[in-house]
């Protein structure tokens, strides 16, 4: 019988803390939720106040039986689950489950789990934070109203199976506004002009860049405007008019919060944010390690804090000063966001002496790459400013005016361990200009004139999503990951390169919802329900306040649109394709896998086909077709519509003219597009059996 009974989420959360804990106390895993809203229905009782109709999750019974009889035999109940509003409400759903032990139960929470932080926890537990608890229930509420009742309007007119969200809806909108911001984009011609000088003492070249005219910045739009300046400056000296000398200091960035450690992962090490959140959730529930047994290495990694506690900054301090000197130490308070929930620190390694390096062999391969990650940002973010030496010139000539910029770094400091990526690539001048002096002249080595055109604005990545989601407070760092995951898989968007496009179901999807829902499906509204979400949290409104006053507007908006919509039937757009069946011409239909062709006979003609994507270019091999296909991993291969019959080309690069083939990539194709048989195991063979015996009685 265990004195103790501490109870976490994780079975591998649970191994990390048992080693800090004394023996007659006993740590058990809930494996996440056990109790939610059903799935076969709404489980909300909107009668009754939106009381939610929570059941335990099916196949956790024998588990709840196992916690039950551990709790009746524990003289005291720690419920330990993860330390932000979902885990509060997973411990406020187990206190519930075991309230006949309600006397003995309290709640504890740490945000590393290292010894220290361990048992300071449990030496000081509290009550379950109903606030928290109550902000839970009302995003999980409101989520579910919306779902339920939105999603039947695609069901009806588009197809079943589809979903709408309050998030996932706008993270479709914000994917579909910029794709069709990309496509009525009109670029603009514009030129540049680029001088390369040389210092007549020192023989160096270098570059400087046409500002514009008498002291004024002057765009040049056109091929003739070019023209003209080219011929002011024909006879132009280029004498130098003002020279600037300072010095530039680069900060570092904070430590990582949810949102930049999974921008910084996927621009760094080309993570998807289920990836990223993955592996971060293992490092912080623990790694096995030779001697030292499982051990937490990162703080908990669903935060939008930068804070960091007094007695890490002092582990960073010891840490930078005995590995780079005492001149690489700075220490560094970074401000946190206003909206941010401060409840837990930054994302930070719990041990400074843990070097990734000196762990390596202990990690995955991934691990590794996120903890070296985590670990190097961090630490530069308690380091000193990197320094430049920086000159800046100003060049007339003619009275045009010339500028040129350079820097060299003086001191890295914290650039010696770590710098932050950007989504956009930086351009940093490297390099000293030459000693120049005012009104010295210079030597015209060449005139380069560019034209350029504007560009549209990127397309999101899943990093850049999250960066925007965030900027407009959208969603919470723990929705990001889910959400764009969710948005993935129903194939309202796909990934292209990295690069996020909606498909032409995202498109049809999102016309229909943010036509009609236009309350709902829209960016100031996500935001601002976020932010009663805080409020509640704050213990500032009543969950069940906020969802009454969104309900009323919300229910009248979806009879209205059910009944606009009654008679609309949305039309299938018609392919030139003739169904070889019945004739009619074939429709654009779409399916759980995407995009096919369809008679619009149906049901009296039922043919369907996928839709082949082919290529200008014959086959390399016997001159037919070639086809673009997809792998099972959604890459894109090539092959002879001739294969397998009479011809073997298929290849991973789109075919050239004239070009040789190499057999050896068919092979590894194949693996990728073969569907592999299922395992039949011992378990279902007697099912089978026992079922026929069944029916024979």
């Amino acid at each position: 019988m265990a004195d103790k009974l501490v109870i976490v989420e994780s079975p591998a959360k649970a191994n990390t803390i048992k080693k800090f804990l004394g023996g007659s106390t006993k740590v058990v895993a809930s494996m996440g939720h056990i109790r939610d809203l059903p799935k076969s229905k709404m489980g909300i009782d909107i009668e009754h106040d939106f009381e939610p109709e929570y059941i335990n999750i099916r196949g956790k019974g024998d588990l709840i039986k196992s916690l039950k009889k551990d709790a009746k035999q524990a003289k005291k109940i720690y419920i330990a689950t993860d330390p932000d509003r979902e885990g509060e409400a997973i411990a406020w759903h187990l206190a519930t489950l075991l309230d006949e032990e309600k006397n003995k139960i309290t709640r504890v929470t740490f945000n590393e789990i290292t010894k220290n932080a361990v048992q300071k926890a449990i030496k000081e537990p509290r009550d379950i934070d109903i606030n928290l608890v109550d902000a839970q229930q009302a995003r999980r509420v409101l989520d579910r109203i919306v779902g339920y009742k939105m999603s039947p309007v695609l069901w009806k007119k588009v197809r079943r199976g589809l979903s709408a969200g309050r998030v996932q809806s706008v993270a479709v909108k914000l994917i579909v506004d910029r794709e069709e911001e990309i496509e009525n984009f009109k670029p603009e011609e514009y030129w540049n002009l680029y001088a390369n000088l040389q210092d007549k003492d020192s023989k160096k070249e270098f570059e400087s860049r046409f500002h514009g005219k008498d002291g004024k910045k002057l765009e040049v739009h056109s091929e003739e405007e070019m023209n003209k300046i080219l011929k002011d400056l024909k006879q132009a000296k280029y004498i130098v008019q003002e020279v600037k000398r300072g010095e530039k200091k680069r900060n570092p960035a904070p430590p990582f919060t949810t949102s930049t450690m999974q921008q910084e992962a996927s621009r760094k090490l080309g993570f998807t944010l289920k990836k990223t959140m993955s592996i971060a959730q293992g490092l912080y529930e623990g790694v096995k390690m030779p001697e030292k047994g499982t051990v937490g290495l990162i703080t908990y990694m669903r935060t939008d804090s930068t804070r960091i506690s007094e007695e890490a900054r002092a582990a960073a301090k010891s840490h930078i000063v005995a590995t780079y000197g005492e001149k690489y130490y700075e220490n560094r308070y970074y401000k946190t966001n206003k909206d941010a929930q401060d409840a837990h620190e930054g994302i930070r390694p719990t041990y400074a002496d843990l070097e990734p390096e000196s762990i390596k062999d202990y990690l995955s391969k991934d691990q590794y790459k996120l903890y070296k990650l985590i670990y190097n940002r961090f630490m530069a973010s308690q380091m000193s400013a990197a320094i430049y030496d920086t000159m800046a010139v100003s060049i007339d000539a003619n009275n045009y005016t010339f500028k040129a910029n350079g820097q060299t770094i003086r001191f890295q400091g914290f650039m010696t361990l770590y710098v932050e990526g950007t989504d956009a690539q930086e351009q940093e001048m490297q390099g000293m200009l030459p000693d120049l002096k005012e009104k010295q002249e210079l030597l015209l080595k060449k005139l380069n004139p560019k034209q350029s055109f504007t560009e549209p604005p990127p397309r999101y990545t899943e990093a850049s999503l999250v960066k925007a989601l965030e900027e407009k407070e959208i969603g919470r760092p723990s929705t990001y990951s889910p959400t764009i995951t969710t948005i993935l898989e129903r194939r309202y968007i796909e990934k292209v390169q990295k690069q996020l496009h909606p498909t032409e179901l995202g498109r049809i999807v999102n016309k229909l919802l943010t036509e009609n829902f236009t309350d709902v499906i829209n960016v100031e509204f996500t935001a601002k329900i976020e932010n009663e979400f805080d409020e509640i949290a704050n213990g500032k409104e009543q969950w069940k306040k906020m969802i009454r006053e969104f309900y009323g507007p919300f229910e009248k908006e979806i009879e209205k649109v059910e009944k606009e919509l009654e008679h609309v039937e949305l039309v299938d757009e018609v392919s030139d394709v003739q169904c070889e069946k019945c004739g009619r011409m074939m429709v654009y239909k779409f399916g759980r896998y995407g995009k096919f062709l369809a008679c619009p006979g149906y049901p009296e003609c039922k043919n369907a086909k996928p839709i082949i994507e082919t290529i200008d270019v014959p086959c390399p091999k016997c001159g037919a077709t070639v086809q673009v296909r997809k792998t099972k991993r959604k890459r894109n291969y090539y092959i002879c519509e001739n294969n397998p019959a009479s011809c073997d080309y298929i290849s991973w690069n789109k075919p050239k003219k004239g070009e040789k083939w190499n057999p050896e990539e068919a092979e590894e194709i194949k693996k990728e597009t073969t569907k592999k048989p299922r395992k039949t195991t011992k378990t279902s063979k007697t099912t089978k059996t026992a079922k026929k015996r069944t029916k024979k009685k």
